[in-house]
């Protein structure tokens, strides 16, 4: 799936007027974080009451408003570092809260037993989601942008929120089936993806303030060949 960064610049064109009226409102970016929240705990909840479509257009919409509050934060001068760590925790916990109402779908009493499979489908779609966010933060916890990968959070959105929007449970929930399998595999894959990045960029790289093993020769000490 090719990555939806390239959407990003006419994307933030296209809001701009909103986003320049929210912060003449006054619109505090945290305040849209919490907004988004609970469009998406609403879409958790549709989930659980088999209303798909409803809960792909939730999705869709916590996703667009997960773009605003950044933008009106960085718009209006109000970015600050609880302000990035906040929005990154409402994100994991909406993943959590949509995934949760997709467990209940499929977690049901009454439907087949073909369909129990997909509660751990489920569960390996939620762990690689979470993986990907954590190796993110991890790496940029040690310097590294690692913003790499075929299955970030913009296109874990769009493909739930657009593929339940447009197909909720057509072809007896086939449609949905498929995109969760798609969404746990690269999900994983993503998240080994960007091990395996973080291994090209900074293996041998050692940490900040780590001391030297009392064993290991100092290199300013060892003498020097005079070239010949």
């Amino acid at each position: 799936m090719p990555s939806l960064k390239i959407l990003r610049d006419p994307v933030y064109r296209i809001i701009e007027p909103v986003t320049l009226a929210l912060v003449r409102a006054r619109v505090h970016p945290n305040s849209i974080s919490l907004f988004g929240f609970a469009v998406t705990v609403a879409a958790g909840w549709l989930y659980h009451m088999d209303h798909v479509r409803w809960a792909g257009l939730c999705v869709l919409l916590g996703g667009i408003l997960d773009i605003f509050d950044g933008r009106v934060a960085r718009v209006s001068g109000l970015s600050s570092k609880f302000g990035s760590f906040f929005d990154s925790t409402l994100d994991r916990l909406s993943e959590i809260v949509v995934f949760l109402g997709l467990l209940s779908l499929y977690n049901q009493y009454g439907r087949e037993l073909a369909d129990v499979w997909m509660v751990y489908v489920i569960f390996l779609a939620m762990g690689g989601s979470l993986m990907v966010s954590y190796t993110r933060s991890r790496a940029e916890a040690l310097g590294l942008d690692c913003n790499v990968g075929i299955m970030q959070r913009a296109e874990r959105v769009v493909l739930l929120g657009l593929g339940s929007l447009l197909f909720g449970l057509a072809w007896d929930g086939l449609v949905l089936k498929v995109i969760i399998i798609i969404l746990a595999v690269t999900s994983i894959l993503t998240a080994f993806q960007r091990m395996i990045w973080v291994y090209r960029h900074a293996a041998g790289v050692p940490l900040e303030g780590a001391e030297t093993p009392p064993d290991s020769p100092d290199p300013s000490s060892q003498p020097t060949e005079k070239l010949q």
